[in-house]
């Protein structure tokens, strides 16, 4: 199942500072992709931070946004098979043709084309969506489709199949921000990128990992309240989920999310309402926090069977209604008390 909302549910860092410290932390907040950063580091080197997080951003965009006219992706979407894309398109590609693999299809950068037809995402709704306009709309769903020929330009089963890297370019870009401050002799980083995060070293200030908060699915009011509190070193973690757009079940008060299967294009229910991913880099915490959404808590539970390096934190809604959560061993500890 596919998410039908491609909310991120924000996960707030909160750093702890020691007043009798020495160490001076940088920080720079802005926009980036469409959402907000923050990057926290401590480095005796001035670095020009603000141009390298533009350039970044800008790289990205040329490459991978659909919301740009000019863009690569954009022009590939439209049917241009001249396009030659960059390393970073086909890293990204990559990434995601092996998270389509391991989900068996229930990560799938093409489904936009459904999410948009049921009326969930920025395209227009297809108010008569019966099982044959469904069935048609199938034929543009499948990574499996696509294919990056040898001198780097894009091939698609069909022109109209629509290419959306939303769910995987943050935590990319996450990473090339990281590489950037690494190659600068910076040892100790947080860094935010509308939700998602990747930490290296410890924070100079406490002398400790960094330490980061998950949503509680349930809150209210303006008033920021935690699931879990964790703390990172040297990993990236990315958090998906959509449980403020939840439906209660009548009968049973269960909580359910809708999704889009890729596979069926129908509309689902799931008890998923957040996936909360550690793996060695961000771009994969990202992929695999949103297959995670996608596949719902029994295929996402059969799946981390067989994946290595990758820990997580799921909240589920239970047949009573209740709010459950799955942890694997390597996350529980990294949580903090």
């Amino acid at each position: 199942m596919y998410r039908i909302s491609f909310y991120i549910i924000l996960v707030l860092f909160m750093v702890s500072c020691d007043s009798n410290s020495n160490s001076e932390i940088t920080n720079f907040q802005g926009e980036a992709l469409g959402t907000t950063y923050s990057v926290q580091y401590f480095s005796e080197e001035n670095i020009e931070f603000t141009r390298a997080m533009d350039s970044i951003v800008n790289l990205v965009n040329l490459s991978m946004s659909t919301y740009l006219e000019n863009s690569d992706i954009s022009r590939i979407n439209r049917g241009d098979s001249s396009v030659v894309v960059d390393e970073h398109f086909v890293n990204v590609f990559n990434a995601s043709q092996k998270i389509y693999t391991q989900s068996n299809g229930f990560f799938d950068p093409t489904v936009g084309v459904l999410v948009n037809a049921y009326g969930f995402g920025p395209g227009k709704s297809i108010t008569d969506l019966y099982a044959e306009r469904l069935d048609s709309l199938n034929q543009l769903v499948g990574l499996n489709k696509v294919k990056i020929r040898e001198n780097s330009t894009v091939s698609k089963e069909h022109p109209e199949i629509f290419i959306d890297f939303n769910a995987i370019a943050k935590g990319y870009t996450i990473d090339l921000v990281g590489d950037f401050l690494e190659s600068h002799g910076v040892s100790g980083y947080l860094i935010e990128l509308g939700g998602e995060l990747k930490a290296r070293g410890v924070n100079s200030s406490t002398g400790k990992e960094w330490l980061v908060g998950i949503d509680h699915p349930l809150q209210q009011g303006p008033q920021r309240q935690f699931k879990a509190k964790v703390k990172l070193q040297n990993v990236a973690m990315a958090t998906s989920g959509n449980y403020r757009k939840y439906r209660i079940d009548s009968i049973t008060g269960q909580r359910f999310v809708h999704t889009v299967n890729p596979i069926t294009g129908f509309a689902e229910k799931s008890n998923l309402l957040s996936a909360s991913v550690i793996a060695e880099n961000c771009m994969f915490a990202d992929g695999y926090a949103t297959a995670l959404m996608a596949m719902g808590l029994d295929r996402s539970i059969t799946m981390l069977k067989e994946l290595k390096s990758v820990e997580v934190y799921l909240i589920y809604s239970d047949e009573n209604g209740e709010m459950r959560t799955f942890v694997t061993p390597g996350f529980s500890t990294n949580l903090v008390e």
